[in-house]
């Protein structure tokens, strides 16, 4: 069974689908905080004929997410796949304001950190238990190039989406030995609807940021899903401790 996190559009929506049309999980769990947008996701996944229920939680509450894990693992079994997808600043996406961070608050970071960082904390702690009983798993944690290489415009998140790799590559080393994989997917500017801003940017704008990429487009959901999908899978059962840049060619990785 997968559970993917902010699963109701973009990145997640393409990854569950994927997931399910690729037959590496027959049985879902969509995450979104928006009830709505997860209910949806999995309705469409039933019609491909998959198991899926919604499950709307707050990445960022720590009691939410263990009973929601708790109640589809009593109603389907354990959770094999992770995808720790949830991110930006939560429902605030990035149309948050970006404050200068030396003219910044401390309140103003908590955002970006909770569901970058400790929302990982979160998910990954109320599954990869489960994962080395059962002596294997796969946690797939979606990051930012903001994290890979800081992102000036956005600091505490760049921080936080490193947090978050350096988590999941400490967690692949602790939990290697039970057959549990976790690796990262570290994204360039992509297309979806928390990225409404490219779609309204001038030629000038677009042709601005794409001189920093390789392949000059902007990346699309289901170029990150593939990635994700490959983790995911089996063929990576002996990949761990990596992190994957889906950028275009925006940055190098050695």
């Amino acid at each position: 069974m997968a559970l993917v996190t902010g699963a109701g559009q973009g990145v997640g929506r393409q990854t569950v689908t994927d997931l399910v049309r690729r037959g590496i999980a027959g049985r879902v769990v969509v995450n979104d905080y928006v009830a709505d947008r997860a209910e949806t996701v999995a309705e469409e996944l039933r019609d491909l004929g998959a198991e899926a229920i919604a499950a709307p939680f707050d990445v960022t509450d720590g009691p939410a997410v263990q009973e929601a894990v708790a109640r589809a693992t009593a109603e389907f079994g354990g959770i094999d796949i992770l995808v720790n997808n949830a991110g930006n600043s939560g429902t605030a996406g990035h149309a948050q304001d970006q404050t200068a961070f030396w003219e910044s608050a401390p309140s103003d970071w908590l955002p970006w950190i909770g569901v970058n960082f400790t929302g990982v904390l979160h998910c990954t702690h109320a599954v990869v238990g489960g994962m080395v009983e059962r002596r294997y798993g796969r946690i797939v944690t979606v990051i930012s190039e903001a994290g890979r290489v800081g992102e000036p415009n956005y600091v505490v998140y760049s921080g936080a989406k490193a947090g978050a790799a350096g988590f999941t590559r400490a967690i692949g080393g602790a939990a290697g030995r039970y057959g549990v994989t976790a690796n990262c997917v570290s994204l360039g500017a992509t297309r979806t609807p928390a990225t409404a801003q490219i779609d309204e940017m001038d030629d000038k704008t677009t042709r601005r940021i794409l001189s920093g990429y390789a392949v000059k487009r902007f990346g699309e959901s289901a170029d990150a899903s593939a990635a994700i999908c490959f983790f995911a899978g089996e063929d990576a059962g002996w990949i761990t401790k990596q992190t994957l840049p889906v950028n275009g060619g925006y940055s190098n990785a050695l």
